[in-house]
């Protein structure tokens, strides 16, 4: 499937003549997959995980954000894809927009897909998350090292989808969760959500 279908979801919930948010032109690279965690703060504050899964970004919203602690299981819930180029978007969606909020780029960076199959050989990540499991390394400012993202509720029978992100690992001493998303600073502009309010959204 084309990025504009897959994006056809992303481009129908918003207003481009209003909102700051990309409406996606990039093509990928050849470069390793992207990923980014932004902090959103809209009807309710939330983080949103997105993953670079071909020509868009794979999306959930974790409203208590990804965790570093291997005990932590965090609800994500699928959004619609998102263009590549919404991993820089930083400011403000107007009041009345789709999302309307406050964001700021909490974590990004790079990612490797890890998923195999039963006998040990390598499943596109693509393919995994059709699956309802896939497991790959974050190589972000913040967050580091192995996760998992698994599908535990299909969205059939009229349930809303619904998966875990954890951190994959026996534990560590020097794990600490996810930060106070009002305190939390952007790696992109070492902004937090109300500078970023208060200056509307311009850098």
């Amino acid at each position: 499937m084309a990025a504009d279908d897959r994006l056809r979801e992303y481009r129908g919930k918003r207003d481009f003549g209003r909102t700051m948010e990309p409406s996606g032109q990039r093509a990928p690279g050849d470069e390793a997959p992207r990923f980014v965690v932004q902090i959103h703060d809209a009807r309710r504050t939330h983080f949103d995980f997105r993953l670079q899964v071909g020509d868009v970004l794979k999306s959930w919203s974790v409203p208590k954000g990804p965790s570093d602690d291997p005990h932590d299981k965090r609800l994500a819930v699928p959004t619609e894809d998102h263009p590549l180029e919404y991993e820089h978007f930083e400011g403000v969606i107007p009041k009345g927009e789709y999302g309307g909020g406050t964001v700021i780029v909490w974590d990004r960076g790079t990612y490797e897909p890890l998923s195999h199959d039963r006998r040990g050989r390598p499943v596109g990540f693509a393919e995994s998350l059709e699956h309802g499991h896939a497991t790959f390394r974050l190589y972000g400012e913040k967050l580091r090292g192995e996760y998992a993202l698994t599908r535990f509720r299909d969205g059939r029978d009229g349930e809303e989808e619904a998966w875990l992100l954890v951190r994959k690992g026996t534990g560590r001493t020097d794990a600490h969760g996810t930060p106070d998303p009002h305190r939390a600073r952007s790696v992109r502009t070492g902004r937090t959500l109300a500078q970023v309010a208060a200056e509307g959204g311009e850098e």
